[in-house]
């Protein structure tokens, strides 16, 4: 019996040396998924301009800003709850508008190297509609980087001019999309309302500025709400700042997975660059 005994106890005693293995594996994996992750960072005015390339077809004014890319200072979080990831917005974010035709313009936000977004607007006569837009986000895990396209057009009648508006007026706007991640389609429906016209302050110029408070909910293949103040340039539609407040849910194999964004950005210079 002596010798089993001694058997066990030396079986007993390799178990802190498993354990030590065991944790330098975990502490070193999660060191290499750290150093080889790509983070998101801030998009410079440069490489915003050299991906405008020539000067956009089209003239500016008539309900339409100058095209070129803005300054904007902006603050943020994007979080998705699984996998558990979230990554900050920059503190820096160029704004470029492009012009579209006769009444069209595109704009878009860089919010960091790993999230861009895009609106589209047209001019109806005296009216002004949001047409559509398109979201490109990058989430990485170590050596790895998964990214989504949603892509949505919207029903005319989104908003309309503010100066011929009164106060507390409401237009409804329905959107139709899909997400490259994401089988089939989404639906994000709701009012906007004219909250009124105020001063605001860019660059130490004072602009009369068009506030909206907009309210969405998504239906479809994926769900939630989405709420957002937004203040426009009311000479000629150029976002002055954004409010933004997103909370989405999308069933996957492995559960349910919440997307949240919350996040500003704010006009700094009314100059466009170069």
């Amino acid at each position: 019996m002596a010798p089993t005994s001694g058997r066990r106890r030396r079986r007993r005693r390799r178990w802190p040396w498993v354990l030590a293995v065991l944790a330098f594996l975990v502490c070193a994996g999660t060191a290499v998924v750290w150093l080889t992750t790509n983070r998101a960072g801030p998009v410079t005015l440069r490489q915003a301009e050299s991906r405008l390339g020539k000067p956009t077809a089209g003239v500016p004014g008539a309900g339409r800003p100058s095209p070129g890319v803005y300054e904007y200072a902006g603050s943020g979080t994007e979080r998705l709850s699984l996998p558990p990831l979230s990554q900050a917005e920059a503190r820096f974010m160029p704004g470029t508008v492009t012009l579209s035709g006769s009444s069209c313009w595109v704009f878009r936000i860089d919010y960091s190297t790993h999230h861009w977004q895009t609106w589209r607007y047209c001019m109806h006569g005296d009216d002004l509609w949001e047409a559509g837009g398109q979201s490109w986000q990058a989430w990485s895990v170590g050596p790895l980087q998964f990214t989504n396209l949603s892509s949505f057009s919207c029903a005319p009648g989104s908003m309309a001019v503010p100066s011929a508006a009164p106060v507390g007026e409401q237009w409804e706007s329905r959107c139709t999309g899909v997400n490259t991640s994401v089988g089939g389609r989404t639906v994000s429906a709701g009012p906007y309302r004219f909250v009124g016209l105020e001063t605001m302050s860019v660059g130490g110029r004072r602009v009369l500025a068009a506030h909206f408070s907009r309210r969405r909910v998504d239906s479809g293949a994926q769900r939630g709400t989405e709420r957002s103040e937004e203040w426009f340039d009311a000479s000629n539609g150029l976002p002055l700042r954004l409010q933004q407040d997103i909370e989405v849910t999308t069933s996957t194999p492995f559960g349910t997975s919440t997307y949240t964004q919350v996040g500003t950005f704010v006009l700094e210079s009314l100059v466009p660059h170069p």
